[in-house]
């Protein structure tokens, strides 16, 4: 096999892992808060990478030698990735719903495409990057309704009410400035570029995936842990929680870790954004999965159908290219 089918495979299943992750948050998340859910499913991810690098070395494999700079990569990119970005996009979610949340995380590939030129020289064809347009818009019309996306909205957008203290006034803009959909959707899509950027460029260094993975997942673990608020009640919530969603938000993060292991490993053979583009394609799979896990799914529309033929002829035009 050659090393770019390789890459191929590995975004593939990188695909399939995070799909996974995806169709299980649906059920986990009626049984959990999310914010208690996400907690259980980074320590997941942090304990799943743990175990595989340990059954890595233990199948006989030497000790990776110290190399400081894909260490502080992959640290990084847990911390923009596994922790800003999800941030982000959350936040976004809540304020704006997640129709317009996910216009900002469908185009990720082409930010990063962008952040990857910028940072590591990385420079696609023309050919690459018509069919890459091709597929986000394909998935931007998968994801988004359009009788949605300019229905939602947040209290934030209205103006603030008249106030006599200026300084009282600015406050007020400053955070209606900060919860603009644009500085959520892009601190999001900039967040998860950076990020995969950073382990695109340490796995390039430093051929270390499982251990990659490791490290962006502890970064990511300590810094939701540190602001997380209720810490002392954390054991408690956990006890106190239905076990059937305990297990499946730790099953959603053994999926999401093993999908980011499997990017990681792609990206050092076949360009950043490629990787980024095929594991983005999930809405293929988890749409009509839906309709046959969860009866209650909507009807799958045109402009479904038609995202959906759109996304399979921009990948594939990248990936015969």
């Amino acid at each position: 096999m050659s090393p770019q089918s390789l890459g191929y495979l590995l975004s593939g299943c990188a695909l399939l892992s995070f799909t996974a992750a995806i169709l299980l948050t649906k059920k986990a998340s009626s049984l959990l808060p999310m914010g208690l859910g996400f907690l259980i499913a980074t320590a997941t991810n942090v304990l799943f990478a743990a175990l595989a690098f340990g059954a890595h070395l233990a199948a006989g494999h030497e000790m990776p030698q110290w190399n400081g700079t894909a260490i502080a990569c992959f640290a990084g990119a847990g911390v923009l990735s596994t922790y800003l970005g999800r941030w982000f996009f959350y936040e976004s979610v809540v304020l704006w719903g997640p129709a317009k949340a996910r216009i900002f995380q469908v185009s990720n590939p082409l930010f990063t495409a962008l952040v990857a030129w910028l940072a590591l020289g990385e420079v696609l064809p023309p050919s690459t990057f018509l069919g890459m347009a091709m597929a986000v818009a394909g998935l931007i019309l998968i994801s988004v309704n359009p009788m949605q996306a300019g229905a939602q909205a947040s209290s934030t957008t209205q103006a603030p009410a008249s106030q006599a203290d200026t300084g009282a006034q600015r406050a007020a803009l400053w955070a209606k400035w900060r919860s603009s959909i644009l500085v959520l959707g892009l601190g999001s899509a900039l967040a998860y570029s950076l990020g995969n950027v950073l382990r695109g460029a340490a796995i390039r260094d430093w051929n270390e995936p499982l251990l990659g993975g490791l490290l962006g997942a502890l970064s990511g673990l300590l810094l939701h842990f540190c602001f997380m608020p209720d810490k002392r009640q954390l054991l408690g919530q956990i006890r106190q929680a239905p076990q059937l969603g305990v297990w499946l938000f730790a099953l959603l993060g053994t999926c999401t870790i093993a999908g980011q292991i499997f990017s990681i490993a792609a990206m050092r053979y076949v360009p950043i954004s490629v990787t980024n583009l095929v594991s983005l394609c999930s809405p293929l799979l988890v749409i009509p999965l839906s309709r046959v896990l969860y009866k209650n799914e909507g009807k799958v529309t045109l402009d479904v159908v038609l995202g959906a033929v759109l996304t399979v002829a921009g990948v594939g035009w990248v990936l015969i290219r």
